[in-house]
């Protein structure tokens, strides 16, 4: 289905979702984030519609910008190193498990950041997370993401084939503690 014939349902959906938080926990098995699906040739055109939806009620983390900053903050050569030293093993790269800075945590601290100043957190340009090792479950299932207030959106360039979500057409994603909107 075409963005024009669709994305009216798609943004009633979304509303209904952000405005109903206890329905949303029951569905998304206890979690508090919304996966909001697309195909990805239309990603801005859905993007330009969220912005004009939600408006002021959102603040956009921009995944793709996170990413660029982890890379300059640790300057090109040491990050090069550092990825080739772990590049069979991408998700000590941007997921280190522990406290310090990596890609997955600047995700978490956005997402929290955003709800503490009382606003929607929106994950967008989620498509250059491929290949970090960073899963839309690993994000969902995160303890402070499940404790947010507010509901957390994700972006996500996706197809549905046989009723297998899959993340940029073809990586299989999960459903757990989300609810879809597609």
């Amino acid at each position: 289905m075409s963005f024009i014939a669709d994305h009216q349902r798609k943004f009633a959906d979304l509303d209904e979702q952000i405005n109903n938080l206890d329905q949303l926990r029951r569905q998304a098995n206890g979690g508090n984030s919304i996966l909001f699906g697309y195909p990805p040739e239309e990603e801005n055109l859905y993007l330009a519609k969220v912005t004009e939806t939600l408006g002021d009620r959102a603040d956009f983390i921009d995944v793709s910008r996170l990413l660029v900053s982890f890379i300059d903050d640790m300057g090109w050569e040491g990050f090069e190193r550092y990825y080739r030293e772990f590049g069979a093993t991408p998700h000590k790269v941007f997921r280190t498990g522990g406290d310090d800075p990596d890609l997955f945590n600047s995700i978490i601290a956005a997402i929290v950041r955003s709800a503490q100043a009382g606003k929607i957190p929106v994950l967008i340009r989620t498509g250059c997370m491929v290949g970090t090792g960073i899963e839309n479950a690993n994000i969902m299932d995160c303890k402070e993401v499940m404790r947010l207030k507010v509901p957390l959106v994700i972006f996500y360039p996706s197809v549905i084939v046989d009723e297998n979500l899959l993340f940029l057409n073809f990586k299989l994603a999960s459903k757990y503690r989300c609810t879809l909107v597609y």
